[in-house]
């Protein structure tokens, strides 16, 4: 496996990726925020990119709500905004790259068929199967798979040798580009050296840095903060039919999001002025060990 370069110590770049399969929520407000705050205390760049590689899951409109309510919020990106559908090219020439030195084969098992992990599990990728209809292209996954590393909030990560997957998908049966290819490729596009997000997205890391040193990409360091859930452990989501953030209310949003993410509340009259005090005070050792935030409605 091609040795990755490590993510640059002298400079932070850091981003908000957010899928454009509905407005923002509270939850995904608050990832956005810590992303932020996390990139201003350390004098960094916070970028956004649109994840818009799922047309069947993206609503019209959905990109500029979600811009219309960070510019709300005073929640500016410093780069333009890149929107993934525009990436096509480098998404394939990833794909070139990862297939000329081996690592892809075909797949054409159902869900049904799919083992533990939705593995092939080695079914397809001696090519002894017949491919029959569509098929999706996986990653083989070797003896050096990386099942630790160490996450900036959450502390060492082990994956257990039962959970280490023996393949995954790269580009699904419909063509589409899957997460796992697209995020690392658009990680070193825009240089990203820190990545916070969600402890939801945890578990996607150690695919992740196996295709970027496959890939012999940068690795970023990753900080997982937790999640907002109800009382029964339920993640505050689109799917679960969170409402769309108030953008009547931006500073009174922000306001209750820092009491979340456990940081002092300085006064403010405006939304900019309360970011620029509460990034010199950002914490993020606050959030240690932490994986979910409960919240009563």
């Amino acid at each position: 496996m091609a040795t990755a370069t490590s993510h640059s110590t002298d400079s932070y770049r850091g981003r908000f990726a957010p899928s454009p399969s509905g407005p923002l929520h509270q939850g995904s407000l608050l990832t956005a925020l810590a992303s932020y705050l996390d990139a201003r205390h350390a004098g960094g760049h916070w970028l956004l990119r649109i994840e818009d590689i799922d047309p069947p899951r993206e609503p019209p409109g959905a990109a500029d709500a979600i811009r219309r309510c960070l510019t709300a919020h005073a929640l500016h990106p410093d780069e333009p905004v890149l929107y993934q559908h525009t990436q096509s090219a480098a998404y394939d020439r990833a794909l070139e790259t990862l297939d000329a030195q081996g690592w892809l084969f075909r797949c054409s098992c159902t869900r049904r068929q799919l083992g533990p992990g939705g593995a092939c599990g080695g079914r397809c990728a001696d090519g002894a199967t017949a491919a029959a209809g569509p098929t999706s292209l996986r990653v083989r996954v070797t003896a050096d798979f990386d099942a630790f590393f160490t996450d900036l909030v959450q502390g060492g990560q082990l994956l257990q040798q039962e959970d280490v997957p023996r393949d995954f998908v790269v580009r699904r049966k419909d063509g589409l580009y899957a997460y796992q290819l697209a995020v690392v490729v658009d990680e070193a596009h825009q240089g990203i050296t820190h990545v916070i997000r969600g402890m939801d997205l945890l578990p996607t890391t150690f695919q992740q840095r196996y295709l970027q040193q496959a890939l012999g990409l940068p690795l970023p360091a990753y900080g997982h903060i937790p999640v907002i859930t109800d009382t029964t452990g339920r993640k505050l989501s689109k799917q679960n039919r969170a409402p769309a953030a108030d953008l009547a209310r931006p500073l009174a949003n922000l306001q209750q999001l820092l009491q979340l993410l456990r940081q002092p509340v300085p006064k403010a009259d405006t939304p900019e002025a309360l970011l620029e005090a509460a990034a010199k005070g950002w914490d993020r050792e606050a959030l240690n060990g932490m994986t979910r935030l409960v919240v009563t409605q």
